[in-house]
């Protein structure tokens, strides 16, 4: 029976290593027994752009006086790691390829624990549901043979040897060819893609008829969207479903949209129950 995985990528903004902590607590008590059963890999890639990040809002703290320092700190943080992952990716180790790196490493570390047909499920927040967005479609480019231009597929050999040496057989699992669903909470895809004549999506991985893609959004949350609208293409793949993410108190305080309403979908009953009962599928 084929093994289990769940692989997290991180949104924007400061974020924490451990910051996949609260959501396994949260399917360990979902999941019960079951949850020992599960393989879960965060992936981390803040620290490539943090510091760079912290160094200059310290100098800009330092040296002048803005107003709303809260907001100003999260769409440096947010935007800049938005701006910095797509500024000059086509440059070798940009942290657009280091970015994906990180997702390489950890489909790696699975395979190596879990085997060649480890059924893998993702689950991205925010600007990570475009950087692994990013890293699958790539992907599937480098499988057809076609030119990839920045990422770690432009230069699979060097890829190879920055992750420690890559068995030829691991490739189409770096290609994340045995994914069996992708959750996205928070989804920004469409601000990367709304400005595109032809907006498409990446293809279900080795054309599997039973891959799923959730897309969790709230409608209160101006950072999180829709999927479906932006093609057909995205209308037939996509799963959308709009909840009222971080409901109850929080939400009353909270009558207009703040940074807040952007990061709670992880701790979030109507986000974590699907997840669990999907994973539980899985693990038959």
């Amino acid at each position: 029976m084929p093994k289990v995985a769940l692989i997290t990528v991180h949104g924007m903004g400061v974020t924490l290593s451990d910051y996949a902590e609260p959501l396994k607590a949260r399917l360990k008590h979902e999941l019960g027994d079951r949850y020992l059963d599960l393989t879960i890999r965060p992936v981390f890639y803040q620290d490539l752009l943090q510091d760079n990040e912290a160094a200059v809002w310290d100098r800009v703290e330092m040296t002048t006086k803005v107003h709303y320092d809260d907001l100003r700190k999260f769409l440096l943080f947010g935007f800049g790691d938005a701006a910095g992952l797509e500024s000059r990716k086509e440059d070798a180790d940009s942290v657009y390829e280091m970015a994906q790196r990180e997702i390489a490493r950890a489909l790696l570390d699975v395979y190596q624990q879990c085997g060649s047909d480890c059924h893998v499920v993702f689950l991205s927040q925010s600007l990570g549901c475009q950087v692994l967005s990013n890293y699958i479609y790539d992907g599937q480019k480098f499988r057809k043979g076609l030119t990839v231009d920045a990422g770690i597929w432009r230069d699979i050999e060097h890829t190879r040897n920055a992750l420690g040496g890559v068995e030829t057989a691991a490739l189409p699992f770096l290609r994340a060819e045995t994914c069996m669903a992708w959750v996205t909470t928070g989804c920004n895809i469409p601000i990367f893609a709304s400005a595109h004549r032809n907006i498409t999506p990446i293809e279900p991985p080795n054309g599997l008829p039973t891959f799923r893609w959730i897309n969790f959004y709230d409608p209160d949350d101006v950072l999180g969207w829709p999927l479906r609208p932006l093609s057909p293409e995205y209308s037939a793949l996509v799963d959308d479903r709009p909840i009222n993410s971080g409901s109850g108190a929080l939400n009353w305080i909270m009558k207009s949209w703040n940074p807040m309403a952007h990061t709670t979908y992880w701790t979030d009953g109507d986000v974590v129950k699907p997840l669990a009962q999907l994973l539980r599928g899985l693990l038959v």
